[in-house]
């Protein structure tokens, strides 16, 4: 069965490696808007900035948008290491650049995830055949040639051979011939 680099994950996966302070932090962000229209309606010495039935709305407004920034940083700060980035310099970016541009900065020029082995769980390079560690085979290969093939292929591209075949070989049992 060939292993594929490529890791299909789900939302919820990747909402995963948010830090629980991130959450924390945000819990504390939505409230802040809040605790500011308090404080307009509560204060008897000044006129409200606005409406009362458009401060809600506003506020609401508000307080998800910081949610999601926070949440955004903290995800920015988990990922950038899970890459192999600097978690200190694109959570730095993602804070202070401007209009959340360094937020859009970090999604346009990541790294792509280091993919793992699947047998030993050493990391490995994106171009690499075969395991480091443990010599497991990372793509497909013609048995023939031993050069890399893709998923589905049936004969091997720059030999020739019979791909199906061979892989059909290979899955059969052993059996001793002395027997």
């Amino acid at each position: 069965m060939p292993i594929k680099h490529e890791t299909s994950t789900r939302f919820t996966d990747e909402i995963s490696i948010i830090p629980r302070v991130a959450y924390v932090i945000s819990g504390i962000g939505f409230l802040l808007p809040w605790a500011a229209v308090t404080f307009a309606l509560t204060n008897k010495n000044g006129p409200l900035p606005m409406p009362v039935a458009l401060m809600l709305p506003v506020a609401l407004v508000g307080a998800t948008a910081i949610v999601c920034v926070i949440l955004l940083i903290g995800y920015i700060n988990a990922d950038a290491g899970r890459r192999g980035m600097s978690r200190l310099a694109w959570t730095l970016l993602a804070i202070f650049v401007p209009n959340a541009l360094g937020i859009v900065l970090y999604f346009v020029l990541r790294k792509p995830r280091i993919p793992v082995c699947p047998q030993c769980g050493a990391a490995v390079d994106p171009a690499f055949g075969f395991c480091p560690r443990c010599r497991h085979s990372l793509t497909p290969v013609c048995p023939h040639c031993r050069r890399g093939i893709k998923d589905g292929d049936k004969f091997c591209p720059y030999c020739g051979g019979d791909v199906t075949v061979a892989a059909m070989q290979a899955l059969k049992p052993v059996t001793n011939p002395m027997s």
